[in-house]
């Protein structure tokens, strides 16, 4: 791991070295600890004291050019990539934490208070796994609503995806709104989410003019319940679901977008599902591809409060806040990509960070022993008691 960050650190002339000595000994710490990742339990795993995590987690790292300087070393341009966007809840203790207000929290339903981060990813839709590029977390600004700020963070990311030739921004139905979406379009970028299941949205106008007055835009509203004559029938998901698609304009949205209809045997309004995409051009087995390629984005918030101390940051200050989060997030991004350098492949597999952090837990205790006992690595004998010992614990595949 720590010749890769290196060498990412390499193609980023404007870090410094104190930086990237730092850097470089947090995402090793972050992959070994046991317990919280507070500055003080993650001096016991590295050579740099409590004080020294404190005074640089005050300092600003470009976690977002990192990331995609690794992306681009380790994965390339040449599979097909779309951006991912959601927010997650983290609990914290304290009156005067920067950023501490009412979030929602999906764990229990219902909003509480403590802080949220807001994290832009990429997914890989070959390999069906997701990577961060960047996480913010969310502090309320006057004049500005929750979506303004998320459409900010893309804004700010958009040059950082587009260096990863990505097109396509795929969220949940929260962020159907016009602000949100018309700020993606405008940074380039092209928006597939969804819509509510009784989503205004109208057919579009395709007889002949009559020559009089002003054209007709619309013809009517579409009605999922009773009207499907009009839809194109795509096929059949899992064998329970049709697939129906059509272009129509979305009064919400206030554009024409691709609309992609999910629909059980059922005609229940809780049996269908509308997604949507603004590229109109968008095969809408494509988007619902997409859509569901979405979800993995979850399992980076999972992975990163189990196992790289996400939500341990113990400090009060903004900055300290999100370099933890990011710190963390960039450590699982380390061990995943190690996970396929090791299978060799860029194919679906199943990735037990919980065990790569056992192996790598172990490694750093046996290379401490070693070092303590004077025993040279390069012996057979030695790296191949080292190889052994290091898969001890490991959970089986």
């Amino acid at each position: 791991m720590t010749d890769l960050v290196n060498t990412i650190f390499s193609l980023m002339p404007s870090i410094n070295k104190p930086q990237r000595v730092f850097m470089t000994g947090l995402l090793a710490t972050l992959v070994v600890f046991h317990g919280r990742a507070t500055f003080r339990n993650m001096s016991r795993y590295s050579d740099m004291s409590e004080k020294r995590f404190a005074r640089w987690y005050r300092r600003d790292f470009p976690f977002a050019q990192f990331n995609t300087e690794l992306l681009l070393h380790s994965l390339g341009r040449s599979q097909e990539n779309i951006a991912a966007i959601d927010a997650s809840f983290m609990n914290k203790s304290g009156k005067k934490t920067e950023g501490l207000g009412w979030f929602y929290n999906g764990a229990q339903g219902a909003s509480e208070r403590g802080l949220e981060t807001s994290l832009i990813s990429t997914v890989n839709i070959k390999s069906h796994t997701a990577y961060s590029i960047d996480a913010r977390q969310t502090i309320d600004a006057e004049g500005k609503t929750r979506a303004d700020l998320y459409a900010d963070h893309v804004a700010d990311m958009a040059d950082e995806l587009k260096r990863l030739e990505i097109q396509y921004l795929a969220a949940d139905s929260f962020y159907s709104k016009y602000k949100f979406v018309n700020r993606i379009v405008n940074t380039g970028l092209h928006m597939v989410g969804k819509l509510r299941v009784d989503a205004n949205l109208k057919w579009l106008y395709r007889g002949k003019y009559s020559g009089c007055g002003r054209p007709k835009q619309y013809d009517g509203k579409i009605n999922f319940e009773n009207d499907l004559s009009r839809f194109q029938y795509i096929g059949s998901y899992e064998n329970s679901t049709e697939i129906y698609s059509t272009i129509a304009y979305s009064v919400s949205l206030k554009r024409e977008v691709r609309v992609v209809l999910l629909r059980s045997s059922g005609s229940a309004a809780s049996t269908r599902a509308i997604l949507f995409s603004t590229d109109k051009n968008l095969d809408a087995l494509r988007l619902l591809s997409y859509y569901r390629a979405r979800f993995q984005i979850e399992f980076l918030f999972r992975d990163a409060k189990q196992y790289t101390g996400l939500t341990h940051c113990q400090s009060r200050r903004s900055e300290a806040i999100n370099n933890q989060v990011n710190a963390s997030l960039t450590a699982l991004n380390l061990l995943k990509i190690e996970d396929r350098d090791k299978k060799q492949t860029a194919e679906k597999s199943v990735i037990s960070i919980a065990s790569w952090k056992r192996r790598k837990s172990n490694q750093h205790l046996l290379l401490r022993v070693f070092e303590r006992l004077g025993v040279n690595l390069k012996s057979i004998k030695v790296f191949n008691a080292y190889e052994e010992l290091s898969d001890y614990g490991l959970i089986a595949s």
